[in-house]
């Protein structure tokens, strides 16, 4: 029998432990907490896991949020390890996970348990990610996935009110905000904490769609994100986690019918990337990626662990994979998705700013 929900009510579903990781975003925690509260009850918790920030966020959490289970972490371990630690530490079935950065909107809560509880299979529900100063524009609604291995944030730039009114199927969630069965995590792991941060959320969807757990997307479920406000939008260290982590997932991954289908799409992109590298001086690209190369032994020790618990058929896992884009359209959809950023108040407008200042690595963005 189908449970009745109300949107503005958390009686009618399990309890959940939202989980945010921060760091030095103290700035944004009070709104983030309070909309959250909102939407949550007493069966309900929030776990807030401090990376080890340096803008006294466990001091004011300690003193303003006494209701906030608080994780002080010694160190930084990042997205990953900081959402881990928060699922290790959580009472609940349902596990909410919402950037510190985000703030949930009116029946965000909700609407996630709504595309979640009446499809057992689907392990996590995806929410809806807007830009902060311009609500009505999306900025991801999941992860979409190429056949090049690339993998983008879903929708960006699309207006909300073009959004299906129906929660349906999308290939994976977004770490920024996300609703898991615990079951699921058991079954598959957690998220790779030695992705520290940036696609850890793609290795997750993977190794869920290679399981035979779905995602769906919850349209109604939706919050306001400061797009990557604890990032530098084309920071070495950030090009070089997402160059190393992006050949971690495929390596991890993509199932060897698949891996030998899409290699030569994989391998152009990654010398397309390489050129841009040594073009633009930003080793970073590379370094990332040689990375991965020496992690080789022990990546084909997790792969084979992984691809050995495969129960999804390779036709199922082909569907969700788009075809490649050329080099010449991928360095254009890296200048749209530039100038959907800055219109959406992330990125300011640099004099000379064009397709010769972007940057490959930040096109694997998700």
């Amino acid at each position: 029998m189908r449970e009745s929900l109300s949107p503005l009510s958390p009686i009618s579903r399990p309890p959940i432990s939202a989980i945010v990781p921060t760091w030095n975003a103290l700035r944004y925690l009070p709104a983030c907490l309070m909309a959250l509260r909102a939407q949550l009850g007493a069966a309900d918790e929030i776990i807030l896991v401090d990376n080890a920030s340096r803008d006294n966020a466990a001091a004011w959490a300690r003193r303003f949020a006494a209701d906030v289970r608080l994780l002080e972490l010694p160190r930084n371990l990042g997205f990953a390890g900081g959402v881990n630690a928060g699922i290790t530490a959580a009472c609940n079935d349902l596990l909410l996970l919402c950037n510190d950065d985000a703030l949930v909107e009116p029946a965000c809560v909700a609407g996630l348990w709504e595309a979640l509880h009446n499809h057992p299979q689907a392990g996590a529900a995806a929410g809806v990610l807007t830009f902060s100063t311009r609500p009505g524009v999306v900025a991801s609604v999941g992860i979409s996935v190429r056949r090049n291995g690339v993998a983008t944030d879903l929708g960006m730039g699309a207006p909300v009110s073009a959004l299906p009114i129906a929660p349906h199927e999308i290939f994976g969630a977004s770490g920024g905000l996300m609703l898991l069965r615990r079951a699921m995590i058991d079954d598959i792991g957690p998220f790779a904490a030695e992705f520290f941060n940036y696609l850890e959320d793609v290795d997750l969807a993977w190794r869920a769609r290679l399981r035979g757990w779905s995602c769906r997307l919850a349209p109604t479920a939706r919050a306001r994100h400061v797009y990557s406000a604890s990032s530098v939008q084309g920071s070495p260290f950030k090009q070089r986690l997402l160059g190393r982590n992006r050949l971690r997932a495929i390596i991890r991954c993509m199932p060897a019918p698949l891996l030998r289908q899409c290699l030569p799409a994989i391998l152009s992109y990654d010398v397309l990337a390489l050129a841009y590298a040594a073009l633009r001086r930003q080793p970073a690209i590379a370094t990332g990626r040689m990375e991965a190369l020496r992690e080789l032994p022990a990546l084909r020790e997790q792969r084979r662990s992984i691809q050995a618990r495969r129960t999804a058929t390779i036709g199922d896992l082909a569907r969700w994979l788009e075809p490649a884009l050329s080099p010449v359209a991928t360095l254009r959809q890296q200048e749209q998705l530039a100038r959907k950023r800055r219109h959406g108040g992330i990125l300011q407008r640099r004099s000379g700013q064009g397709l010769a200042r972007l940057n490959i690595g930040t096109f694997d963005l998700r």
